[in-house]
């Protein structure tokens, strides 16, 4: 028999702050800024996967923050056949960080939803993001306010999946894992991680990305209306 739930981890990225549409106001920003004849939304299609590359090896410890913010550009110039030097690259990824959370769009139906968990749970947020901009994210989008933890990866030194995380997240919210349950988007980092140190989770899957039989899997946020 499953304990009642008391407390619910979120993801942030992807999840809750709609990163995607962030990201790509961000570079229409800098592209008129620095004068780049780039197609947005091209660029954006070649982004977007190696960004999500990126962010993996990352996640998994097998690159630095810096080789991220700048590999994550460099080869999608490079496979849009743009010649744009080093310097040029390292500045855009300096101020894509500065400017991105001037921009706080995020999912339908966030803000009703927070509120509507927030009279019958404890909320937290429990995220891989740079620490430094995930709270002007949350501020940004006004959605602080529902969070009584914020447990970041770089703060704690290890990532989701890592079953450290999830210890340091539960531990700072004081509630047991049979207790707890976590949302996310990615399948591999928030739901498998969370379920491997039995955390109930609910995937969230927007993009109708491939699913796990072990959870359920929503395709907006408000759905967990119905289920929670």
């Amino acid at each position: 028999m499953n304990s009642p739930i008391t407390d619910i981890f979120f993801d942030l990225d992807h999840t809750l702050w709609d990163f995607e549409r962030n990201s790509a106001a961000t570079f229409e920003l800098l592209f008129e800024r620095h004068q780049l004849p780039i197609d947005l939304q091209h660029f954006n299609t070649v982004y977007t996967p190696i960004n999500r590359r990126y962010w993996k090896a990352y996640r998994n410890a097998e690159i630095s923050k810096e080789t991220l913010r700048y590999g994550r550009l460099k080869d999608a110039f490079d496979e849009l056949n743009l010649v744009i030097d080093d310097a040029l690259i390292n500045h855009l990824a300096e101020e894509y960080i500065q400017h991105l959370t001037s921009f706080s769009h995020v999912f339908d139906h966030t803000h009703d939803t927070l509120s509507y968990l927030k009279s019958k749970y404890r909320l937290h947020i429990l995220t891989n993001g740079f620490k430094e901009i995930q709270h002007k994210k949350l501020s940004g989008a006004r959605i602080d306010q529902f969070f009584s933890c914020i447990i970041n990866a770089e703060e704690v030194g290890v990532k989701k999946p890592h079953p450290e995380i999830f210890s340091t997240a539960l531990q700072m919210a004081q509630v047991k894992p049979e207790s707890a349950l976590m949302i996310g988007d990615d399948l591999e980092a928030d739901v498998l991680g969370a379920l491997n140190v039995g955390i109930r989770a609910i995937h969230f899957n927007n993009e109708q990305l491939p699913t796990d039989s072990r959870c359920t899997s929503i395709s907006c946020l408000s759905e967990l209306k119905k289920l929670l």
